[in-house]
Order: C-alpha cells, then sequence, then structure tokens
C-alpha cells in the first residue's frame, strides 16, 4: 500500500517546484521533498490536506468528502493561510523559515528551506532517554530564544514533541511543523479543529481552556522529560483524574542538577498560573554550556554518539 495514498507523484511540477517524493504528513498534511529546476536547491512542501475532509481527485485538484464538509475545508485552508503568513514574517534561527506561499489545487502549500539531520525523537529512540544534561542544556535554550520570537508575533505552536525538534549538524534545533500554531492572544480559547499529541499537550488543550505561552511550556517541560525519561510523561487528561507523575526531582535525582529538574516540574504543573509564563522566564534558568565544550563544526564533543548524517 502506498504510504501517502493521496500524495502529489514523483515529478509533478508544482508552480515554480518539482515534487521528488512525499516525506511526510499526518491527518491534516502532506510534506514534500521538492527542487528547483535549473537551480541546485532542495525545499520542503507542505500541503494542506485534511483526510478527514477532503481526497485528492483526478486532476489534482483537493476536494471535501461531501457538501457537508465544504464548509469546514474552506475555513481550514484559510486559517492555515492566515497563520502561515503570519509564520512567514518570523525570521529565527531556531524556527522553521517559510520561503514561499501560495495557493493551488483547491488547497494552499506552504514552501520552506530543506534541512539535513534528525529530529529529537530519534535520539530519545536510540539512547532509551538518559540524554546528558549538557545535550538538554544546548539544544532547548536555543529552542527557547525562537520561542521568544514566535510569541512576540502572537503565534503559539501548541504542538511541541520530539518529533518536531529538529537536530542539525553541531546541535542547532529547528523547530518544525506549524500545522497546529494559533495566532493568538494570551488567554485566546481555540477555536476550529485542533491538532494536538497526547503526552505533551497541556490540559487546557485538551479541555478547550486559556491558551498562552504557558501552553507551549508545557510541552517543552514534556519533551525534556522525555530526553531523560524515554517517553511522555503521563496524559494531562489522566493527571487531572488521578496525577501520577511522579516529579523530575525526585525521580531522577542521581543524575541530573536539582536545576534541570526542577525546571522540567516547572513547565509540568497542571496548573498553567504555576508555570513558566512565558519563554523567557524559563531560559533564565536553562543556561546552555560554555561554547568552547563544544566542537563548532560537528558536535562530536556534544553529541552521546555520533550521528550518520546522510544527505539525499
Amino acid at each position: 500500500m502506498k504510504r501517502f495514498k493521496n500524495a502529489l507523484p514523483k515529478g509533478y511540477l508544482l508552480n515554480d517546484y518539482r515534487i521528488e517524493k512525499a516525506i511526510g504528513g499526518g491527518g491534516f498534511s502532506v510534506v514534500y521533498l521538492a527542487t528547483v529546476p535549473g537551480a541546485d536547491r532542495r525545499v520542503a512542501i507542505k500541503e494542506y490536506l485534511p483526510s478527514a475532509q477532503a481526497r485528492r481527485v483526478e486532476d489534482s485538484r483537493v476536494e471535501p468528502l461531501s457538501e457537508n464538509l465544504a464548509g469546514a475545508y474552506r475555513q481550514g485552508i484559510k486559517r492555515f493561510f492566515d497563520e502561515a503568513s503570519a509564520l512567514a514574517k518570523v525570521n529565527h534561527p531556531n524556527i522553521v523559515r517559510v520561503e514561499d506561499l501560495f495557493r493551488a489545487n483547491n488547497t494552499v502549500y506552504m514552501v520552506m528551506r530543506y534541512e539535513y539531520g534528525k529530529d529529537l525523537r530519534w535520539y530519545i529512540k536510540h539512547k532509551s532517554g538518559k540524554l546528558s544534561e549538557r545535550f538538554i542544556r544546548t539544544v532547548f535554550p536555543q529552542l527557547l530564544l525562537g520561542m521568544c520570537e514566535l510569541h512576540e508575533n502572537r503565534l503559539l505552536h501548541l504542538d511541541i514533541k520530539p518529533a518536531n525538534i529538529f537536530l542539525r549538524p553541531g546541535g542547532k534545533p529547528l523547530l518544525l511543523d506549524f500545522g497546529a500554531a494559533r495566532a493568538s492572544v494570551a488567554g485566546s480559547k481555540p477555536s476550529g479543529p485542533q491538532t494536538l499529541t497526547v503526552g505533551y499537550a497541556p490540559i487546557e488543550q485538551h479541555m478547550g481552556g486559556h491558551l498562552g505561552p504557558w501552553s507551549d511550556m508545557y510541552a517543552i517541560g514534556a519533551s525534556m522529560w522525555a530526553c531523560i525519561s524515554g517517553r511522555a510523561p503521563p496524559a494531562s487528561t489522566q493527571r487531572a483524574i488521578k496525577d501520577t507523575y511522579k516529579p523530575a526531582a525526585r525521580s531522577f535525582a542521581r543524575l541530573y542538577s536539582h536545576q534541570l529538574l526542577k525546571a522540567i516540574d516547572w513547565c509540568l504543573e497542571m496548573n498553567q498560573l504555576e508555570r513558566p509564563q512565558s519563554a523567557k522566564a524559563l531560559l533564565d534558568v536553562l543556561e546552555p554550556p560554555n561554547a568552547g565544550d563544544m566542537d563548532a563544526d560537528t558536535g562530536d564533543a556534544f553529541w552521546p554518539f555520533r550521528l550518520p548524517w546522510k544527505r539525499g
């Protein structure tokens, strides 16, 4: 069975890009590797294609599955376009860069720079968690600097997790997949369909509560928890009934500094008022290691094991 059954075929010309293959996707989108004809350049293109609402038809257009779903599909296109337009204004080395945005095939496409590396989920899987404190204190402060820029532009990510934290050579993180991103003011409530990941989403995302930077900070804390434990923390919906979360400051006291573990527990507070209220607040307690501790070219002194970088 074809993995991405609704994907555009190899060689398809989409505006100024040639599709090479589908490389990812989920319930709301398909992501392609594409090239620019006549230029030695690769890009990643994200196509809005909500599988529960729409499908590909013979002329490559995307159409709603039924007339009843047409309104919701059109609203989704507008929201995707508006929020991608807002993201395109964010220019930060740790936030994926939107290079182009256009409508075609009755849907919308977001073009991003193609990067080489592996996501944080890969590292966690290969080390069963147990990533070093130096690893965490190198990756997450850089990520938080990007989050500061994102939040200053009134955007929330709302689906931060290891699979969406991409690590380039030298340990430089890049926050990916803004399919759930919302243009938002602090304290706003979600509207329309949501993308969230159980274990990483705070209770207000599940229950339709007030969203803000504190919501992204919960997901940052859950991602750091996964770095040390090898798995996501208990789902916030389960914790709301019976909280089985064991504080990191007790569970991992012999392996990591008290400061780091308390920061993780701070992010994972169920009460949003008791979490860091901004990325800057968390950044202040997560200082990275000295720059001299890491090889600037390969990161071999930093990575807990060598990464087989592949180009192609």
